[in-house]
């Protein structure tokens, strides 16, 4: 069974997220931590629970969400997974930080890519990858039909939606993405999203006035 650890690392916010299992895995989700401090914050949870981290994912390589990738990637000798059409948006992200007043060292490591369908596995859990464009060109959520969760970057927000006013953002690819992909799941699916709080499914077919 999948236990959740969340962060809410940099200046932007961001939740970045972990799951790791009974016999000590992890996976790294959306590593933001932009400031050193909060890189060992994230070090320290790591190894005071005795983890052993072996995949480093994105849901979109927005700024805020790649921060920590490399700092992940080379402490950990790991390779980052994303989808095929985020790595473009990767590359852009250091003028990003520029913009913001954030520069940082990018990724520049090998790619593994993630495409819908494909299954993540931790020994007996799994993950499935659902492809979610439309806030991001590739964004993607990471969906645990087990426990009835989804880890879903910024795709769906409680009672708010993905920005779409950035490179490769479409508004109605997104809320395609949401009613097509994400509102044909239990209404009891959590949603972790990478900021603020988390929500269900159920609700936002309920409440959320962007998809009403």
């Amino acid at each position: 069974m999948l236990q959740i650890q969340s962060f809410t690392f940099s200046p932007i916010q961001e939740n970045t997220y972990l799951l790791f299992n009974e016999f000590k895995q992890c996976i790294i989700i959306d590593p933001g931590c932009y400031f050193d401090a909060e890189k060992e914050i994230l070090k320290e949870f790591i190894s005071k629970n005795g983890l052993k981290p072996i995949m480093l994912l994105n849901t979109h390589c927005h700024l805020d969400h790649v921060f920590g990738n490399k700092f992940i990637a080379e402490t950990y000798g790991l390779a980052l997974q994303l989808h095929e059409k985020e790595k473009i948006v990767l590359s852009f992200a250091p003028t990003s930080g520029l913009m913001y007043n954030m520069p940082f060292d990018n990724y520049t490591g090998v790619f593994i890519v993630l495409k819908e369908g494909d299954i993540i596995s931790l020994d007996k859990d799994e993950l499935v990858i659902i492809e979610t464009p439309g806030h991001s060109p590739g964004s993607i959520c990471f969906y645990c039909a087990k426990q009835n969760f989804i880890i879903g970057g910024d795709v769906l927000f409680k009672r708010s939606i993905g920005r779409t006013d950035l490179p490769g953002g479409d508004y109605q690819t997104l809320r395609n993405s949401i009613i097509q992909k994400l509102f044909v799941l239990p209404d009891k699916t959590i949603i972790y999203n990478g900021h603020g709080c988390s929500t269900t499914i159920g609700e936002e077919k309920q409440e959320n006035p962007y998809l009403n």
